[in-house]
């Protein structure tokens, strides 16, 4: 990326404001980099953990797997699904609040007696999987704000800033150049002149 400019002291100024604003920023963003890399660590083990105990839920309900195909679908439903939103390092994340299951009574007389442990082994498997979801969510977001953040950083240190401190380099050799050039010239006018007063 070419950085346009002028040689003259506006430029100059302009480009130092510019290179003062990235070098104060660069720290901040690299330690905003690092937070969402820990982040999204977690995030990761996370949702790998809840991968993990859906699977030991799913091992544990081998055993009543005969039994659900007798269990009514309609019994059981998710009605709702409460997040609330609250931010890591300026990203906006969901996480669970509640899960509002709607349950049809069923006659528990006239019902096989596992239907009440099967009902709980449900709701656990399916907050277990909504909670999955979310993490696997999470971490795609974190990750997704630490590509661009590094993007940021990686922009400020090779691009940038070399830019503006290259730009700003040739802009004060060219002012001094013109400097010196008016000065040699300045020195000549008076030499001619001290010369003409002589004759």
């Amino acid at each position: 990326m070419a950085i346009k400019f002028q040689y003259n002291k506006t430029s100059l100024n302009e480009l130092d404001k510019k290179l003062k604003a990235r070098t104060r920023a660069l720290p901040t963003i690299k330690n905003k980099e690092s937070a969402l890399r820990l982040e999204v660590k977690k995030a990761k083990a996370d949702a790998e953990r809840m991968e993990a105990e859906l699977a030991l839920k799913l091992r544990e309900m081998d055993g009543f797997a005969r039994l659900f195909t007798e269990f009514r679908p309609d019994l059981i439903r998710v009605e709702d699904v409460q997040l609330e939103r609250y931010k890591i390092a300026g990203v906006r994340i969901p996480r669970l609040k509640h899960i509002d299951f709607q349950e049809k009574s069923y006659p528990l007389f006239g019902a096989p007696l596992w239907y009440a442990d099967g009902l709980g082994l449900l709701k656990d498997l399916v907050r277990i999987g909504i909670e999955s979801e979310i993490y696997t969510y999470k971490m795609q977001l974190l990750d997704t704000a630490r590509k661009k953040t590094t993007q940021k950083v990686n922009l400020y240190e090779k691009v940038q800033i070399p830019g503006y401190n290259e730009a700003i380099r040739k802009i004060k050799r060219f002012i001094e150049d013109e400097e010196n050039l008016a000065k040699s010239a300045q020195k000549i006018v008076k030499n001619r002149h001290a010369q003409e007063a002589e004759l």
